[in-house]
Protein backbone atom coordinates (compact mmCIF):
# COMPACT_ATOMS: atom_id res chain seq x y z
CA UNK A 1 0.00 0.00 0.00
CA UNK A 2 1.43 3.30 -1.14
CA UNK A 3 2.40 5.66 1.88
CA UNK A 4 2.60 9.43 2.05
CA UNK A 5 5.88 10.13 0.66
CA UNK A 6 4.58 7.88 -2.19
CA UNK A 7 1.50 9.93 -2.53
CA UNK A 8 3.70 13.63 -2.33
CA UNK A 9 5.73 12.00 -4.94
CA UNK A 10 3.51 11.25 -7.54
CA UNK A 11 1.17 14.02 -7.00
CA UNK A 12 4.11 16.72 -7.68
CA UNK A 13 5.37 14.89 -10.67
CA UNK A 14 2.28 16.11 -12.66
CA UNK A 15 3.29 19.90 -11.50
CA UNK A 16 6.33 22.13 -13.36
CA UNK A 17 9.37 22.57 -10.92
CA UNK A 18 8.68 26.48 -9.05
CA UNK A 19 11.05 29.09 -9.90
CA UNK A 20 11.50 30.05 -6.46
CA UNK A 21 14.77 29.49 -3.78
CA UNK A 22 12.95 26.82 -1.85
CA UNK A 23 9.96 24.64 -2.94
CA UNK A 24 8.40 21.41 -2.22
CA UNK A 25 10.41 19.14 -0.09
CA UNK A 26 11.22 21.45 2.79
CA UNK A 27 9.11 22.72 5.57
CA UNK A 28 8.32 26.08 4.12
CA UNK A 29 8.77 27.28 0.70
CA UNK A 30 10.94 30.49 0.36
CA UNK A 31 10.03 32.70 -2.08
CA UNK A 32 10.83 36.33 -4.59
CA UNK A 33 8.27 38.57 -4.99
CA UNK A 34 9.25 40.74 -7.78
CA UNK A 35 6.67 43.22 -8.19
CA UNK A 36 4.56 45.07 -5.36
CA UNK A 37 2.51 43.80 -2.34
CA UNK A 38 1.54 40.29 -2.45
CA UNK A 39 -2.43 39.09 -1.90
CA UNK A 40 -2.64 36.02 -0.25
CA UNK A 41 -6.33 33.57 -0.27
CA UNK A 42 -7.45 30.19 0.92
CA UNK A 43 -10.21 28.47 0.04
CA UNK A 44 -11.13 24.06 0.99
CA UNK A 45 -13.52 22.16 -1.78
CA UNK A 46 -14.66 19.53 0.80
CA UNK A 47 -16.50 16.13 -0.43
CA UNK A 48 -20.46 16.42 -0.21
CA UNK A 49 -20.37 19.76 0.38
CA UNK A 50 -18.81 21.14 -3.01
CA UNK A 51 -18.35 18.21 -5.17
CA UNK A 52 -19.14 13.72 -4.89
CA UNK A 53 -17.29 11.49 -6.07
CA UNK A 54 -20.01 10.35 -8.09
CA UNK A 55 -20.58 13.09 -9.96
CA UNK A 56 -17.45 15.30 -10.44
CA UNK A 57 -14.23 13.08 -12.22
CA UNK A 58 -10.58 13.91 -10.13
CA UNK A 59 -10.08 16.33 -12.64
CA UNK A 60 -13.25 18.46 -12.20
CA UNK A 61 -12.46 18.18 -8.39
CA UNK A 62 -8.79 19.23 -8.82
CA UNK A 63 -9.51 22.23 -11.47
CA UNK A 64 -12.36 23.66 -8.87
CA UNK A 65 -10.23 23.62 -6.19
CA UNK A 66 -7.72 25.87 -7.75
CA UNK A 67 -9.90 27.85 -9.40
CA UNK A 68 -12.19 29.01 -6.46
CA UNK A 69 -8.55 30.40 -4.89
CA UNK A 70 -7.93 31.71 -8.16
CA UNK A 71 -11.05 34.06 -9.07
CA UNK A 72 -10.56 35.38 -5.18
CA UNK A 73 -7.11 36.55 -6.74
CA UNK A 74 -8.97 37.92 -9.66
CA UNK A 75 -11.35 40.13 -7.54
CA UNK A 76 -8.05 41.84 -6.40
CA UNK A 77 -6.46 42.77 -9.77
CA UNK A 78 -3.73 40.07 -8.87
CA UNK A 79 -1.41 38.51 -10.65
CA UNK A 80 -1.23 34.89 -9.40
CA UNK A 81 1.94 33.58 -8.63
CA UNK A 82 2.62 30.49 -6.45
CA UNK A 83 0.20 28.19 -4.05
CA UNK A 84 0.53 25.30 -1.73
CA UNK A 85 -2.30 22.75 -1.65
CA UNK A 86 -2.80 20.44 1.87
CA UNK A 87 -4.72 16.89 0.82
CA UNK A 88 -6.90 15.26 3.37
CA UNK A 89 -7.53 11.69 1.22
CA UNK A 90 -9.33 8.57 2.51
CA UNK A 91 -7.40 5.51 3.03
CA UNK A 92 -8.35 4.05 0.27
CA UNK A 93 -8.44 6.81 -2.52
CA UNK A 94 -6.81 5.41 -5.64
CA UNK A 95 -3.54 6.74 -6.80
CA UNK A 96 -5.12 6.77 -10.40
CA UNK A 97 -7.70 9.78 -8.85
CA UNK A 98 -4.67 11.33 -7.21
CA UNK A 99 -2.94 11.39 -10.45
CA UNK A 100 -6.90 12.83 -12.41
CA UNK A 101 -6.83 15.23 -9.31
CA UNK A 102 -3.61 16.37 -9.92
CA UNK A 103 -3.62 16.38 -13.49
CA UNK A 104 -6.83 18.65 -13.45
CA UNK A 105 -5.27 21.32 -11.00
CA UNK A 106 -2.23 21.36 -13.18
CA UNK A 107 -3.49 22.45 -16.28
CA UNK A 108 -5.26 25.09 -14.69
CA UNK A 109 -2.23 26.03 -13.05
CA UNK A 110 -0.43 26.15 -16.36
CA UNK A 111 -2.87 28.41 -17.63
CA UNK A 112 -2.50 31.09 -14.75
CA UNK A 113 1.34 30.33 -15.03
CA UNK A 114 1.12 29.61 -11.15
CA UNK A 115 2.91 27.08 -9.52
CA UNK A 116 2.72 24.73 -6.69
CA UNK A 117 5.48 25.22 -3.89
CA UNK A 118 4.55 23.54 -1.32
CA UNK A 119 1.89 21.52 0.63
CA UNK A 120 0.94 18.85 2.94
CA UNK A 121 -0.88 15.27 2.90
CA UNK A 122 -3.13 13.52 5.35
CA UNK A 123 -5.74 10.87 5.85
CA UNK A 124 -9.15 11.31 6.86
CA UNK A 125 -12.79 10.05 6.19
CA UNK A 126 -13.20 12.38 3.30
CA UNK A 127 -11.46 13.78 0.64
CA UNK A 128 -10.75 17.67 0.85
CA UNK A 129 -8.38 20.13 -0.73
CA UNK A 130 -7.30 23.42 1.22
CA UNK A 131 -5.52 25.72 -1.47
CA UNK A 132 -3.71 28.97 0.34
CA UNK A 133 -2.69 31.01 -2.70
CA UNK A 134 -0.72 34.15 -3.30
CA UNK A 135 -0.83 37.07 -6.33
CA UNK A 136 1.39 40.09 -6.67
CA UNK A 137 -0.32 43.29 -7.20
CA UNK A 138 0.97 46.01 -9.83
CA UNK A 139 -1.68 48.43 -8.62
CA UNK A 140 -3.93 48.78 -5.22
CA UNK A 141 -5.72 45.98 -4.50
CA UNK A 142 -9.99 46.10 -5.34
CA UNK A 143 -11.35 45.75 -2.08
CA UNK A 144 -14.86 45.70 -1.44
CA UNK A 145 -15.10 48.85 0.27
CA UNK A 146 -14.35 51.51 -2.51
CA UNK A 147 -17.31 51.97 -4.39
CA UNK A 148 -19.28 55.20 -4.08
CA UNK A 149 -22.35 56.75 -4.84
CA UNK A 150 -23.24 57.16 -8.28
CA UNK A 151 -20.68 54.48 -9.60
CA UNK A 152 -21.99 51.95 -12.04
CA UNK A 153 -22.86 48.39 -10.80
CA UNK A 154 -21.02 45.46 -13.52
CA UNK A 155 -21.05 41.58 -13.69
CA UNK A 156 -19.15 39.23 -15.64
CA UNK A 157 -20.42 36.64 -18.00
CA UNK A 158 -23.31 35.08 -16.44
CA UNK A 159 -25.35 34.56 -14.02
CA UNK A 160 -26.78 31.08 -12.66
CA UNK A 161 -25.43 28.22 -14.53
CA UNK A 162 -23.10 26.92 -12.07
CA UNK A 163 -26.79 26.73 -10.04
CA UNK A 164 -28.33 24.88 -13.09
CA UNK A 165 -25.89 22.68 -13.81
CA UNK A 166 -26.47 21.42 -9.97
CA UNK A 167 -30.08 20.96 -11.06
CA UNK A 168 -29.18 18.90 -13.90
CA UNK A 169 -26.37 16.76 -12.16
CA UNK A 170 -28.97 16.28 -9.71
CA UNK A 171 -31.48 15.22 -12.42
CA UNK A 172 -28.85 12.67 -13.68
CA UNK A 173 -27.41 14.48 -16.81
CA UNK A 174 -23.95 14.79 -17.33
CA UNK A 175 -23.10 16.68 -19.92
CA UNK A 176 -23.88 20.36 -20.83
CA UNK A 177 -22.47 23.85 -20.54
CA UNK A 178 -24.10 24.27 -17.23
CA UNK A 179 -22.86 21.36 -16.15
CA UNK A 180 -19.46 22.71 -16.96
CA UNK A 181 -20.03 25.69 -15.70
CA UNK A 182 -20.40 23.98 -12.23
CA UNK A 183 -17.69 21.68 -12.33
CA UNK A 184 -14.91 23.46 -13.74
CA UNK A 185 -15.34 26.99 -13.35
CA UNK A 186 -13.08 29.56 -15.29
CA UNK A 187 -11.71 31.91 -12.61
CA UNK A 188 -11.33 35.55 -14.83
CA UNK A 189 -8.07 36.50 -14.04
CA UNK A 190 -7.15 38.47 -16.92
CA UNK A 191 -10.51 40.32 -16.28
CA UNK A 192 -9.32 41.23 -12.25
CA UNK A 193 -5.90 42.65 -13.91
CA UNK A 194 -7.66 44.67 -16.47
CA UNK A 195 -10.70 46.15 -14.34
CA UNK A 196 -7.62 47.14 -11.96
CA UNK A 197 -7.41 50.41 -14.21
CA UNK A 198 -11.06 51.30 -14.16
CA UNK A 199 -13.13 50.08 -11.26
CA UNK A 200 -13.16 51.48 -7.46
CA UNK A 201 -14.38 48.24 -6.05
CA UNK A 202 -14.97 44.38 -6.86
CA UNK A 203 -15.65 40.83 -5.36
CA UNK A 204 -15.59 37.52 -7.08
CA UNK A 205 -19.50 36.04 -7.23
CA UNK A 206 -19.11 32.59 -5.42
CA UNK A 207 -22.18 32.37 -2.84
CA UNK A 208 -24.48 34.22 -5.31
CA UNK A 209 -24.96 37.81 -6.62
CA UNK A 210 -27.52 37.81 -3.82
CA UNK A 211 -25.41 37.33 -0.98
CA UNK A 212 -22.27 39.07 -2.60
CA UNK A 213 -23.37 42.30 -3.48
CA UNK A 214 -24.71 42.78 0.11
CA UNK A 215 -20.99 42.14 0.87
CA UNK A 216 -19.91 45.21 -1.55
CA UNK A 217 -22.64 47.30 -0.10
CA UNK A 218 -21.87 47.07 3.79
CA UNK A 219 -18.37 47.16 3.44
CA UNK A 220 -18.98 50.55 0.80
CA UNK A 221 -21.37 51.84 3.01
CA UNK A 222 -23.55 52.26 -0.05
CA UNK A 223 -26.94 51.44 -1.78
CA UNK A 224 -27.40 49.60 -5.03
CA UNK A 225 -30.22 49.18 -7.26
CA UNK A 226 -29.91 46.24 -9.88
CA UNK A 227 -32.07 46.12 -12.87
CA UNK A 228 -33.06 43.03 -12.99
CA UNK A 229 -33.79 43.20 -16.93
CA UNK A 230 -30.20 43.60 -17.41
CA UNK A 231 -29.12 40.35 -15.74
CA UNK A 232 -26.92 38.77 -18.45
CA UNK A 233 -28.38 35.10 -18.02
CA UNK A 234 -28.69 32.32 -21.02
CA UNK A 235 -31.52 31.32 -22.29
CA UNK A 236 -31.53 28.42 -20.21
CA UNK A 237 -30.83 29.84 -17.44
CA UNK A 238 -33.63 32.39 -18.01
CA UNK A 239 -36.19 29.80 -18.57
CA UNK A 240 -35.36 27.38 -15.90
CA UNK A 241 -34.15 29.84 -13.23
CA UNK A 242 -35.12 33.40 -14.00
CA UNK A 243 -33.59 36.56 -12.84
CA UNK A 244 -34.21 36.02 -9.03
CA UNK A 245 -32.96 32.38 -9.39
CA UNK A 246 -29.49 33.45 -10.91
CA UNK A 247 -29.11 36.23 -8.47
CA UNK A 248 -29.76 33.88 -5.89
CA UNK A 249 -26.94 30.79 -7.64
CA UNK A 250 -23.71 30.20 -6.04
CA UNK A 251 -20.36 29.06 -7.66
CA UNK A 252 -20.39 31.28 -11.00
CA UNK A 253 -16.91 32.59 -9.51
CA UNK A 254 -17.98 35.85 -11.83
CA UNK A 255 -16.93 39.39 -11.07
CA UNK A 256 -19.36 42.05 -9.27
CA UNK A 257 -17.50 45.41 -9.99
CA UNK A 258 -18.05 49.14 -9.08
CA UNK A 259 -16.99 51.47 -12.04
CA UNK A 260 -16.85 55.62 -11.74
CA UNK A 261 -19.30 56.86 -14.30
CA UNK A 262 -16.91 58.71 -15.44
CA UNK A 263 -14.22 55.76 -16.33
CA UNK A 264 -17.37 53.54 -17.47
CA UNK A 265 -17.29 53.75 -21.44
CA UNK A 266 -13.24 53.46 -21.29
CA UNK A 267 -13.45 50.36 -19.15
CA UNK A 268 -16.37 48.91 -21.60
CA UNK A 269 -14.20 49.42 -24.62
CA UNK A 270 -11.25 47.92 -22.80
CA UNK A 271 -12.97 44.98 -21.89
CA UNK A 272 -14.26 44.63 -25.48
CA UNK A 273 -11.13 44.56 -27.04
CA UNK A 274 -9.54 42.30 -24.57
CA UNK A 275 -13.04 39.97 -25.53
CA UNK A 276 -13.86 39.74 -21.60
CA UNK A 277 -17.82 40.38 -21.86
CA UNK A 278 -18.71 42.26 -19.13
CA UNK A 279 -23.07 43.71 -18.45
CA UNK A 280 -23.68 47.10 -16.85
CA UNK A 281 -26.54 45.88 -14.37
CA UNK A 282 -27.22 48.54 -11.76
CA UNK A 283 -25.39 51.64 -10.04
CA UNK A 284 -25.03 52.47 -6.38
CA UNK A 285 -26.71 55.55 -4.34
CA UNK A 286 -26.06 56.84 -0.86
CA UNK A 287 -27.59 54.40 1.50
CA UNK A 288 -27.35 50.81 2.76
CA UNK A 289 -28.49 47.25 1.09
CA UNK A 290 -29.47 46.47 -2.31
CA UNK A 291 -32.81 46.18 -3.95
CA UNK A 292 -33.87 44.86 -7.56
CA UNK A 293 -35.70 46.97 -10.14
CA UNK A 294 -38.05 45.28 -12.67
CA UNK A 295 -38.75 46.70 -16.11
CA UNK A 296 -41.57 48.89 -14.97
CA UNK A 297 -39.31 50.43 -12.10
CA UNK A 298 -41.33 48.44 -9.82
CA UNK A 299 -39.09 47.83 -6.67
CA UNK A 300 -38.40 44.42 -5.45
CA UNK A 301 -36.85 42.61 -2.37
CA UNK A 302 -33.40 40.89 -3.48
CA UNK A 303 -33.27 36.95 -3.26
CA UNK A 304 -31.63 35.14 -0.36
CA UNK A 305 -27.92 34.57 -1.22
CA UNK A 306 -26.27 31.53 0.43
CA UNK A 307 -24.71 31.22 3.79
CA UNK A 308 -22.55 27.65 4.14
CA UNK A 309 -24.27 27.86 8.26
CA UNK A 310 -27.85 28.16 6.48
CA UNK A 311 -30.28 25.63 5.05
CA UNK A 312 -29.53 24.81 1.32
CA UNK A 313 -31.40 26.98 -1.55
CA UNK A 314 -34.13 24.66 -2.80
CA UNK A 315 -32.64 21.32 -1.01
CA UNK A 316 -30.42 20.62 -3.97
CA UNK A 317 -29.50 17.39 -3.86
CA UNK A 318 -26.34 15.17 -6.00
CA UNK A 319 -26.23 11.05 -5.89
CA UNK A 320 -23.08 10.06 -4.06
CA UNK A 321 -21.47 6.14 -3.40
CA UNK A 322 -23.69 6.22 -0.09
CA UNK A 323 -27.14 4.33 -0.08
CA UNK A 324 -29.31 7.94 0.37
CA UNK A 325 -28.30 11.38 -1.29
CA UNK A 326 -25.94 14.15 -0.08
CA UNK A 327 -27.52 17.49 -0.06
CA UNK A 328 -24.69 19.69 -1.66
CA UNK A 329 -24.25 22.82 0.29
CA UNK A 330 -23.69 24.81 -2.95
CA UNK A 331 -27.15 26.66 -4.16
Amino acid sequence: MPGEFDFIRRFLSHFPRARVPVGPGDDCAVLAPSRGALCVTTDAVVEDVHFTRAAFSPGDIGHKALAVNLSDLASMGATPRWFVCALALPKDFPLRDLAGLARGMAALARAHRIFLVGGNFTSARELSITLTAAGELSRPPLTRAGARPGDLLYVSGTLGDARLGLVHLRAGLKRGPAVRRQRRPEPRVALGRLASRFASAALDVSDGLAQDLGHLCAASRVRATVELERLPMTAAVRKALGPQGALAGGEDYELLLAVPSGRSRAFERACARADQPVTRIGHFSEGKGWVCQDATGRVLPPPQGFDHFRQPVAGLTLPNSKAKPVTLLSP
